[in-house]
This record gives structure tokens, sequence and C-alpha cells, in this order.
């Protein structure tokens, strides 16, 4: 079975992050929440608690088949300032693993850490402007090798979805789940 890690830092979108564990977990992909704190209780960009499965700190030398990092004003800028984040989204992506940010995410957690290495990506708003080391496509969803960007909330079933098929390999049982909850995809 295929497994993921949601690393989830204070401030985190919420939406972006439960949109995606339950699309994940609906198509028996087995998701674990990683709190980026010491504590695996988190708090969401709207103030919505949440706990974690475990910290990011207790799964350190876990390998996942994807990282899943939700945007979030306040959550991107704190999973980019902490260093244990950045190695583990390096490792993963050292060992060709799905590094997988959404909105605000890819610009700020792996542009400004330097960790785009040229790839094609997408973001939110503006904030392409700031990158140098990527190379921006205005798209819902875009693929690269192993980066896997979503533009925002408002694309998330559609990243969501698109995850699930490239993890699964197959993605009929994807758009036969689509058509189960009202999503055209």
């Amino acid at each position: 079975m295929k497994r993921v890690a949601v690393l989830l830092a204070s401030g985190f979108e919420e939406a972006e992050a439960i949109v995606t564990i339950d699309i994940l977990r609906r198509l028996n992909i087995d998701v674990d929440t990683l709190a980026c704190a010491e504590s695996r209780a988190v708090v969401s960009y709207h103030d919505v608690p949440m706990v974690a499965d475990d910290t990011l700190a207790g799964q350190r030398e876990t390998l996942y088949d994807a990282v899943v990092l939700p945007g979030g004003p306040q959550g991107s800028v704190n999973l980019a300032a902490n260093p244990l984040v950045i190695e583990f989204i390096s490792r993963h992506d050292d060992a060709g693993k799905l590094i997988c940010p959404i909105c605000s995410a890819a610009a700020r957690v792996l542009g400004g850490n330097g960790l785009l290495k040229g790839r094609r990506y997408v973001c939110s708003g503006d904030l392409y402007e700031t990158v140098t080391d990527g190379i921006y496509v205005n798209s819902p969803v875009v693929e690269d090798g192993n980066l896997m960007s979503g533009k925002g909330l408002g694309h998330i079933f559609d990243f969501a979805l698109t995850l699930s098929a490239r993890l699964s390999g197959d993605d009929k049982p994807v758009r036969e789940h689509a058509e189960h909850i009202y999503y055209q995809w």
C-alpha cells in the first residue's frame, strides 16, 4: 500500500489538507498527518484545531511515497522556516518520491529553499514572481518528474484525484470515485 505524509504546520490551509486526506483515504492510500511542531496538536489558518497522527520528528526516518505540503499564508511560512521539514523534503526528493506542494507551499517552501531545481510548478497568486529556481506554469495541477504542485484551494479536488491516480497507477477507480462524489475529473 502506498503511504503519504501530509505535513501540517501552524496556520495550514485546512481545506487543502482535509480534502486531500479524504480523497487519498477513500481510495485506500495510507495517509499519516504529521505535525511540524513538538506537539501533535496543530491549529489551522482559520483557527480549526487538529490533532495529527504523529509529529514530523517522530516519523523523521520514515520514507513515504509522497509528501504533501498544504499551503496557507502562515502555514507555508512556518513549513519553509523549519529545518526538519526541509531535510525531510530533500531526502524524499533525492529518493525520487513525490513532492506535492499546494498553493503557496510551492513558492515559499520549495522555491524559498532552492528545492524546485528548475522544475515546472504552479502556486497561488503572484508568489511565483519571487521564485528563481523553477518554471511557473499557470495550470490547476502541474507535474514535472516527481514534483506535483496544485494551484490552490479552488483546484484541490483536481490535485487530490491526480495524486491518487499517480500513486495507484490506475485512474479507473479514481474516475469512478470522482463520479461518486459528483466531481467532473
